[in-house]
C-alpha cells in the first residue's frame, strides 16, 4: 500500500558503482563479494520520480525490470519501498536493532549465539555475501528470532534477509526492512509466512493452483510421484534459493511490490516451463524433487528472467482475497487434522492407502491421478466408499439416500465398453 505522500528520489545515470561518497546510499555494497556478483547487462532507465508513480503504473516499472539490472538503484529503492508497506504500530526498527545487537553482541562473538529455532530445517542460502556478509545475516537473523519471538517455522524470511543485505547500507537497516515485511498487516495478504501451520496451508494452495493453472505440468507430476503434495510442499524452495541471484533479486522487486501472490504466479510459470522443457526427453529419474530443483537452479538455460516474468504475469490467477480464502480454508483442514506444528515427514500428504486399494472401476494409478484433482484440504482425509452398484444395486433412488449429508463426493462410471 502506497503512501498518501510518495516520495521522491534521483537516480542518477552515472555508471553503476557504489561511491561511498554517495550520500544516498553511503557504505552499500560493504556486505558484497563483487566477483560473484552478475554485472549489468543494460543501463537502467529509472524514472526521476518513480516513487511518485501511481501504483499500478510502479508494479508495471518493477515488472518490466525497470530497476532489473542497476544494483544502485535498488540500493536506494529498497528501504523506500519497504517503508510504505503497511504494517503493525510497534515494529523493531534500526535504533532497536543497534541497542539489542550492542547487548547480544558486544562482548561474545557471534559464533556463541545459537541461531534461532525457527530456522531449524530451512535453508540459510547466502548468494553474493561475503565473510562479513554472512556474519551479518546470522546476526540480523538472531535479533529476528529474540524480537518476534512468536515466529516458529519461516523457510522464507533467511533468503529475504539474505538478499535485502546485499543492498542494505548496515545490518540495521536491513533488520528494519526484515522487520516490517513480518510485521506487515495489509488486508488479505502478507509478505512471510511465520508458522508451520501456515506455510503447509501455503504448499496445499500452491498445489491447488497447480491444479486449475498447470493441469498438464500436474498431470505430468502426478504420474512421476507418489505423492504429489510432498513435490509441491517444496514449490518455495524453486524460487529461494532454487533460482540464480539474478533472477531471485527480479523476484524481490516485484515481491516487495505485491507481496505473496507473485511467488504463486512465477512458481506457476517455474512448473509450466518445467513440463514444456521435460516433454520431449521425459522425466529422467524417479526423483521429481530434485528434478525441479536442478532446473530451477539451470533455469538460464531454458528462459530468461525477463521471459520468466512475462510469462509469470500472462497468468490469469485469483484475485489477493479468493487466495487468501483459499489458504484460510486449506489451514482450517490441517488443524482439523491435527496439524499445526512441525513433523517428520507427515503422513497427511496422501490419504489414499495405494498399497491396500482395490477396485473394479479404476486402478491404484488412476486413482492416484483422480486424488491429485481433488482440492488438498479435501484430499487430507481418507475416503470413504458411499455406494456401490455390485453391492447397492442400480437404484437412483438408493444411490441418492446412500450419498445424503456427505459433501464432496467423488462419482466414478464405468461404461460396459471398459471407458472410466
Amino acid at each position: 500500500v502506497l503512501g498518501s505522500s510518495p516520495v521522491t528520489i534521483v537516480v542518477t545515470s552515472e555508471a553503476d558503482t557504489w561511491d561511498i561518497d554517495t550520500s544516498s546510499c553511503l557504505g552499500c555494497g560493504q556486505f558484497v563479494d563483487w566477483d560473484k556478483m552478475p554485472e549489468p547487462q543494460q543501463p537502467a532507465q529509472i524514472p526521476r520520480d518513480v516513487l511518485g508513480r501511481p501504483p499500478k503504473e510502479l508494479k508495471r516499472l518493477a515488472r518490466e525490470g525497470c530497476w532489473g539490472w542497476s544494483h544502485a538503484g535498488r540500493a536506494r529503492l529498497y528501504p523506500r519501498l519497504i517503508q510504505q508497506v503497511s504494517c503493525r504500530l510497534v515494529t523493531p526498527d534500526a535504533l532497536v536493532y543497534r541497542d539489542v545487537a550492542g547487548r547480544l553482541f558486544g562482548k561474545p562473538s557471534v559464533s556463541s549465539h545459537p541461531l534461532p529455532e525457527f530456522l531449524e530445517g530451512c535453508p540459510l542460502p547466502t548468494y553474493c555475501l561475503n565473510p562479513h556478509g554472512v556474519t551479518a545475516l546470522k546476526k540480523i537473523l538472531i535479533c529476528v528470532g529474540a524480537l518476534f519471538p512468536d515466529i516458529t517455522h519461516s523457510p522464507l524470511l533467511p533468503a529475504l534477509a539474505a538478499l535485502l543485505l546485499h543492498y542494505s547500507e548496515d545490518e540495521a537497516q536491513c533488520f528494519e526492512s526484515v522487520s516490517r515485511l513480518v510485521a506487515s498487516n495489509a488486508p488479505h495478504g502478507g509478505y512471510i509466512d511465520q508458522s508451520f501451520l501456515a506455510h503447509q496451508a501455503s504448499c496445499m494452495t500452491f498445489g491447488d493452483l497447480a491444479n486449475k493453472h498447470c493441469p498438464a505440468a500436474h498431470k505430468l507430476i502426478a504420474g512421476a510421484a507418489a505423492n504429489v503434495l510432498e513435490v509441491y510442499s517444496e514449490w518455495l524452495s524453486w524460487l529461494f534459493p532454487g533460482l540464480p541471484f539474478g533472477y531471485a533479486v527480479r523476484v524481490l522487486d516485484v515481491f516487495l511490490l505485491e507481496g505473496q501472490k507473485v511467488l504463486y504466479r512465477i512458481a506457476l510459470a517455474l512448473l509450466k516451463q518445467f513440463r514444456l522443457s521435460v516433454a520431449p526427453a521425459g522425466l529422467q529419474g524417479s526423483d521429481i524433487k530434485a528434478e525441479l530443483q536442478a532446473f530451477a537452479r539451470n533455469i538460464a538455460e531454458h528462459v530468461t528472467a525477463d521471459k520468466l516474468l512475462e510469462r509469470a504475469f500472462g497468468i490469469r490467477l485469483f484475485s489477493r482475497k479468493e487466495i487468501w480464502l483459499l489458504q484460510m480454508a486449506n489451514r482450517k483442514a490441517l488443524m482439523e487434522r491435527g496439524i499445526t506444528v512441525v513433523q517428520r515427514r507427515p503422513s497427511f500428504h496422501l490419504a489414499v492407502d495405494m498399497q491396500n486399494f482395490s477396485s473394479s472401476t479404476v486402478t491404484a494409478q488412476e486413482m492416484r491421478l483422480v486424488w491429485s484433482w481433488i482440492p488438498e484440504r479435501f484430499s487430507l482425509f481418507p475416503p470413504l466408499l458411499l455406494f456401490s452398484t455390485s453391492e447397492d444395486g442400480c437404484s437412483l433412488q438408493r444411490f441418492y439416500t446412500c450419498c445424503e449429508g456427505y459433501e464432496p463426493t467423488v462419482l466414478l462410471i464405468k461404461t460396459t465398453e471398459g471407458e472410466v
